[in-house]
């Protein structure tokens, strides 16, 4: 199929642009507004200050929640005040707390692997961010931020529909590809979305904002929604339950100091001493367990995946074929997707999808998000529920 970028905005266009402090997102309001458009600057305020401040020898790492918010802020508003850019920081903080921070605990208190930027982008930046620029009564034609992906249409309706969805696709620069922590934004909301620096290369955005002389083109980038750090401290308001470590047999091969400080696939800091490489396999929440395994052992034929969300809110009516990711570092992979039959006993967030790799995938993580792609757009995408073994 084939897919129609959207038009940027254009000289005269009114403009909200997501901003952080970072070079992305203040080269994208530096470019907006030398291209004529009316620009307005909006930063989400996150921290609460609920966290003690962490003291390090070594510069703490950049993220988005964390006690550099107030820097942050202070450079985004030196950079609009210097090029008449009107700029507002929008309290979501309650949301934030609700939506990104107890669901993170939540979910690995349960054994889960979360993925918050996934969550804070569709109930946050593209959520309660906007609700807050409705509030100040300001009208906008495009909010853009600095992500590397597009927004395109189908040339036709999906899946034999006559809808044509607003849909995420992939940019030019693969290496930064954001795609991933965006398929759950609804296509409503694509409409009026946009990302300039689509087209871009990262080394492209480097020299552009250096040449701009923008204070942002020296700022180290923000990788994490919290730095490692504050992981602890996060999880302190209730204490850590400690168990069993076990293998697949069920032999004891030492202590775990709660179920939250662990995820599939790990393989530091498990404090085990066996005689060949071992990771963590799966979680047993009702019993306290940590499971480790062979490398081998964590590869799998499948999964179940709920909490879907397709494009344009457009199912397909029979059995696809696609690409999935199922973490935002791993290469898609060719599978098929089609409903699964719910058995006796099981429960699901809303309809669940069965998706089938073509290739064995490792370390598959209930909790973290299987996207589907087709000729580099995304269909769709759902929570991994279960992991189907070999």
């Amino acid at each position: 199929m084939n897919y129609i970028n959207q038009e940027m905005p254009k000289k005269g266009d009114t403009v909200v642009v997501g901003m952080s402090g970072g070079v992305d997102s203040t080269l994208v309001a530096f470019t907006l507004k030398q291209k004529g458009c009316k620009v307005i600057g909006v930063t989400m305020s996150l921290w609460d200050g609920s966290l003690p401040e962490v003291k390090s020898d070594k510069p703490l790492k950049e993220s988005c929640f964390g006690p550099g918010e107030e820097k942050n802020i202070a450079e985004c508003e030196k950079f609009c005040a210097e090029n008449g850019i009107e700029y507002h920081v929008i309290d979501v903080k309650e949301t934030y707390k609700k939506e990104v921070l107890e669901y993170f605990k939540s979910e690995y208190r349960h054994g889960r692997t979360p993925n918050p930027c996934i969550r804070c982008n569709m109930m946050v930046k593209f959520g309660a961010l906007l609700k807050g620029v409705q509030d100040l009564g300001i009208n906008y034609d495009y909010f853009c931020t600095g992500h590397y992906a597009r927004v395109v249409r189908p040339e036709e309706g999906l899946y034999k529909s006559e809808n044509r969805p607003f849909m995420i696709a992939g940019a030019t620069d693969i290496s930064k590809d954001q795609t991933y922590f965006l398929y759950r934004v609804p296509s409503a909301v694509l409409e009026k979305v946009r990302f300039p620096l689509a087209m871009m290369k990262k080394t492209e955005v480097f020299e552009l904002a250096r040449n701009a002389n923008l204070e942002a083109a020296q700022r180290s980038e923000s990788q994490d929604f919290i730095g490692e750090e504050y992981f602890d401290l996060i999880f302190s308001d209730v204490p850590s339950k400690p168990g069993d470590i076990i293998d697949l047999d069920g032999h004891v091969l030492g202590k775990h100091r709660g179920i939250e400080h662990y995820t599939i696939g790990q393989r530091r800091g498990l404090g085990v001493a066996v005689n060949y490489p071992v990771y963590v396999h799966s979680i047993d929440v009702k019993n306290n367990l940590v499971v480790l395994a062979p490398n081998d052992a964590l590869n799998s034929s499948g999964l179940v995946a709920d909490d879907f969300v397709w494009a344009g809110n457009i199912e397909p009516n029979e059995e696809i074929e696609a690409m999935v990711k199922i973490r935002l570092a791993s290469k898609p992979v060719s599978c098929k997707i089609s409903e699964y039959k719910t058995k006796e006993g099981e429960s699901f967030n809303g309809k669940p999808w069965k998706i089938i790799f073509s290739e064995p995938q490792r370390a598959v993580a209930p909790g973290q998000s299987a996207v589907l792609y087709k000729d580099g757009v995304i269909l769709g995408g759902g929570i991994i529920s279960q992991v189907m073994q070999l």
